[in-house]
């Protein structure tokens, strides 16, 4: 009985101080500044949409470049460790020695991320994706610094685990004798024959590629993720970190199934390998004439390898970017075609051909959808009552709220609670909370003995979060 009586009043307890700190959400949702520090202490379990070289900061991969002597092209800001044969390429020594460093750092800042973006000199997007390119020579070899700077950013923040798409494609495997296959598959395509891509898919799998890509992937993961995870000593008790390896969607395609075969053994042979996604914008040449191809890849690979599992950008797209026919029916391949567990961004979703089943299927199913709001402003130009989120909540999807790239963004976990608070009336602290939750239940955790941890460490954390209301 006594027992009872405890957990009755613990009961109870939680219940008030979850109520005081819903009152009190109410009264700041609209003072961002308070929004700011409510949602910077509150407990924001973990990010599942999360790029690795785009979350690191232009400030610190600038200093690994000064520090290496890296090679910059003054005109376009790139930077390279060997100097090209051709453009106009300085060492940071040379620009230091002569005191023009200072002035090119301002320009770098502006090409490497969205610092000082002033929306009139350079298009958002075309800004955002070129500047993966531009720093990722001083990310290479510095994997460690940028896991622990992202981990150490998120213990601030009270992200208790990240999700991040970290990969390295090969390129030794040679793929030339293949490239007939190209062609067949996208006639294929056109006929939308997917039996027999499913057919020419597996005798490229079976005669050439599984072999290599068993080496290769066996090498990405414990010559890579695991030394550098262990080495580094990236998780404890504040915080956990997972991968997802992925593919680019620009690639041929025979090149880009070679890797997703490799993403998907390396994701089925090691713990710490959680899932694999697809990326790179899906408005390119490439992108759009091949994008029901790669949804019948996605699902040969599921076939092969049934346990893994695999979130998807689909519906990065919006009116104006693309032909609004091309509106209709990404986010439903993703979802019926592939099969995919999770999707990310689904920012077309209105536009949708049968967009209410679409919903119910992806609730009845519980696919949950990856919400990046400062990243969909920035890119695609959508916010407010134009982001479909309220069309997700009211059909009861899952939703996750997450960062996609918040080095490149200049933004972290905490803002984009602050922009959900302010801009959607609809959300409740109650509603905020579970997606905090479903952040760690959806995520691809494999250990689920990690899992329930993560799970219990949010109970305390929420518990001692919401002691401190009422204010006093």
């Amino acid at each position: 009985m006594k027992l009872l009586y405890t957990l009755f009043f613990a009961l109870l307890l939680n219940s008030t101080y979850s109520q005081s700190t819903n009152d009190y959400f109410e009264k700041i949702r609209n003072n961002e500044a308070a929004l700011t520090a409510f949602f910077s202490q509150m407990p924001k379990g973990g990010d599942l949409h999360h790029h690795f070289s785009g979350s690191i900061y232009a400030e610190p991969l600038l200093e690994r470049a000064i520090t290496d002597d890296f090679y910059l092209n003054t005109e376009t800001m790139d930077v390279l460790k060997e100097k090209p044969g051709t453009g106009n390429w300085q060492l940071f020594s040379t620009l230091k020695s002569n005191g023009t460093l200072d002035a090119y750092k301002q320009k770098i800042m502006q090409k490497w991320s969205v610092k000082d973006y002033n929306h009139v000199d350079y298009p958002s997007d075309k800004l955002f994706f070129e500047s993966f390119m531009k720093f990722e020579p001083a990310i290479k070899g510095n994997f460690g610094q940028g896991l622990l700077e992202l981990k150490n950013r998120a213990i601030s923040e009270n992200v208790s685990y990240i999700e991040t798409q970290l990969s390295t494609i090969p390129t030794a495997m040679n793929t030339d004798d293949l490239t007939e296959f190209n062609s067949r598959l996208r006639k294929l395509a056109l006929l939308k024959d997917e039996n027999a891509i499913l057919k020419s898919l597996d005798s490229v799998y079976s005669s050439v590629l599984k072999k290599d890509a068993n080496s290769y992937a066996a090498a990405f993961n414990t010559n890579f993720v695991a030394r550098l995870h262990e080495d580094l000593k990236i998780d404890d008790k504040q915080f956990t970190m997972r991968y997802q390896n992925f593919v680019l969607r620009f690639m041929e395609p025979v090149d880009l199934f070679k890797n997703l075969v490799i993403a998907f053994i390396s994701a089925d042979e090691s713990p710490l390998m959680t899932g694999v996604n697809i990326v790179s914008p899906e408005d390119g040449a490439t992108s759009m004439k091949d994008y029901w191809l790669h949804m019948v890849m996605f699902k040969y690979c599921h076939s092969r390898y049934p346990n893994v599992k695999y979130s998807m950008h689909a519906g990065e797209l919006t009116l104006g970017l693309v032909q609004p026919e091309d509106l209709t029916w990404h986010i439903a391949a993703a979802v019926y075609t592939a099969e995919a567990n999770r999707i990310g961004h689904g920012v077309d979703m209105a536009y949708e051909k049968d967009s209410y089943d679409l919903l119910r299927y992806m609730a009845k199913k519980t696919i949950p959808i990856e919400i990046n709001l400062v990243s969909n402003e920035f890119i695609l130009k959508v916010k407010e009552s134009r982001h479909p989120l309220s069309l997700y909540k009211e059909f009861g999807v899952p939703i996750i709220i997450s960062t996609d790239d918040a080095g490149i963004l200049r933004t972290n976990m905490t803002e984009q609670y602050v922009l959900l608070a302010k801009r959607y009336k609809n959300v409740s602290y109650t509603d905020i909370k579970q997606y905090v939750y479903n952040s760690i239940n959806y995520s691809f955790i494999k250990e689920n003995v990690v899992k329930k941890q993560l799970i219990k460490d949010l109970d305390s954390r929420f518990k001692a979060f919401e002691a401190n209301f009422p204010l006093k």
